[in-house]
């Protein structure tokens, strides 16, 4: 049974390296891909297209650094730091246990900028939107008690449901983007089509119950 499956897990090892020879561009561009929209840059983008539209075509450049301050920088120093300091494998945090710091960190840093975002009296529509992202989290969190869900496909396809709320067009254009980030998960893979099939369900049924909030609070 040891030998069968040190055989398997060998297969496997070939077959990656295999997929990298044979088709180094298409690693090359889901690098890309993954690399470009991962969970903090696209919920930037996101924040960068919603400050804008919600300033009447003006760029509040303000709205846009708070988060990056309060939010972005910390997440990813504390991803930087663990992976200098040997407790995270990589900077996606591939490996399940290790991912679980990470979300109990997320939900310290997000809790916080809600209580600022309230404390400083902001926007209620922007503030739900920061409460969704943190029971996705949650859920998110659960699930990986059991299997590592795609937070890469989760986090777009939540984006993607913020982007519908704004535009449906800017909705269905990152709806697309998700799928290829989707793809490109699996052809790297960080995550089997399982995961990344868990991680779209679990971000599909959080975003429609924030686009019932979001129609009600309209």
């Amino acid at each position: 049974m040891f030998l069968s499956m040190k055989k398997r897990i060998f297969e496997i090892q070939n077959m990656k390296m295999s997929i990298n020879k044979s088709f180094p561009v298409l690693i090359t561009i889901s690098n890309i891909i993954s690399n470009v929209l991962n969970p903090l840059f696209s919920l930037l983008i996101f924040l960068a297209v919603y400050s804008y539209e919600k300033s009447d075509g003006k760029f509040n450049l303000t709205s846009f650094l708070l988060p990056i301050a309060l939010v972005v920088i910390p997440i990813f120093g504390w991803i930087y730091w663990n992976v200098k300091k040997g407790n995270y494998t990589n900077m996606d945090v591939s490996n399940r246990e290790q991912r679980n710091s990470l979300y109990l960190f997320n939900f310290f840093i997000i809790s916080i900028y809600i209580a600022a975002l309230f404390y400083t009296k902001q926007n209620f529509d922007y503030i739900l939107i920061i409460i969704f992202l943190l029971i996705l989290l949650v859920v998110m969190f659960l699930s990986n008690l059991f299997i590592k869900s795609s937070m890469h496909t989760s986090f777009n396809v939540f984006v993607s449901a913020l982007f519908f709320s704004l535009n449906p067009i800017y909705g269905l254009i990152w709806l697309f983007l998700t799928l290829l980030v989707a793809i490109s998960r699996v052809i790297l893979k960080r995550h089997t089509v399982k995961e990344v099939i868990m991680g779209a369900l679990i971000a599909t049924v959080i975003s429609f119950v924030y686009l019932y909030f979001d129609i009600q609070n309209h």
